[in-house]
């Protein structure tokens, strides 16, 4: 069988940052990037050279921040893609490694997190199932004291983004990736759950606030009609760019009253 031609746009590291600047990218800011490798074309140079071109632009002054999330470090009986054998489970809670910052890899957030968290000098917080990962000179004080127990809520990286007045750059992500709505899922009456997960001392059980992307894309929509988004190309992929601020705040009125929950919960402790 033939292999398929090579499809593009053609994209290099020059081009990238040339758009990223035209898109409105400045030079010293915090930038925390969702991201598709496959949506901007051919890159030449792959996800090494998509995260060049960020820096490139953000210049010695800015910040590249990274969900470098490990949802594999979770309990195996609720894994769907693709699920595991019921009589699997305990063997795999027993043996699954802790988390270790330096070298659980991501999984589920793409390639060019990935190659984020290995960048020398990067730094990544303490999540073990919803870190982040960053580079550049206020990557230690975005990442420190990710509490064991608030994947993306007040005492996450989260919430420091949006008061150091970060812009979140969906690049060929949509807004179901947009993890800023769940600070927001933190702000408003919420369930809350019980996560498993391993542990330095072997299996462990933590509470945590119930998130879900569930309509995240239908909250994005109506966001990007009445607030000011910049919209824009990047290669072949849309992009968008906006403040964590603006994000949050447009989710904590729009959740309630589009994706409402049981009215009772208490408002979780954060």
């Amino acid at each position: 069988m033939p292999t398929p031609p090579v499809t593009g746009p053609l994209v290099t590291r020059t081009m990238i940052a040339e758009q990223l600047i035209e898109l409105g990218v400045r030079p010293g800011e915090i930038l925390l990037v969702h991201s598709s490798l496959s949506s901007l074309g051919w890159v030449c140079g792959g996800a090494v050279a998509v995260v060049q071109g960020l820096l490139d632009v953000l210049g010695p002054g800015g910040t590249l921040v990274v969900p470098a999330h490990s949802a594999d470090l979770s309990d195996p009986a609720l894994w769907s893609r693709p699920p595991v054998p019921e009589e699997w489970w305990e063997a795999i809670r027993a043996s699954i490694p802790a988390y270790d910052p330096l070298t659980t890899r991501s999984r589920g957030v793409g390639v060019i997190p990935e190659t984020v968290r290995t960048w020398p000098g990067a730094r990544r917080s303490a999540h073990p199932h919803s870190s982040f990962a960053a580079v550049g000179p206020r990557a230690a004080e975005i990442t420190e004291g990710h509490a064991p127990d608030c994947r993306l809520g007040e005492r996450s990286p989260l919430a420091r983004l949006e008061a150091c007045g970060a812009r979140v750059l969906l690049l060929g992500a949509g807004y179901d990736s947009c993890t800023s709505f769940h600070l927001a899922e933190y702000r408003i009456p919420s369930p809350l759950e019980e996560v498993g997960r391993p542990g330095p001392d072997g299996w462990e059980t933590m509470t945590e606030v119930s998130i879900t992307s569930e309509r995240f894309d239908e909250l994005g929509h109506d966001f990007e009609r009445d607030r000011p988004v910049v919209r824009g190309t990047v290669g072949a992929a849309r992009a968008r760019l906006f403040p964590v601020a603006d994000a949050v705040a447009y989710a904590e009125r729009w959740l309630p009253v589009h994706r409402p929950r049981e009215e009772d919960f208490p408002h979780p402790a954060s």
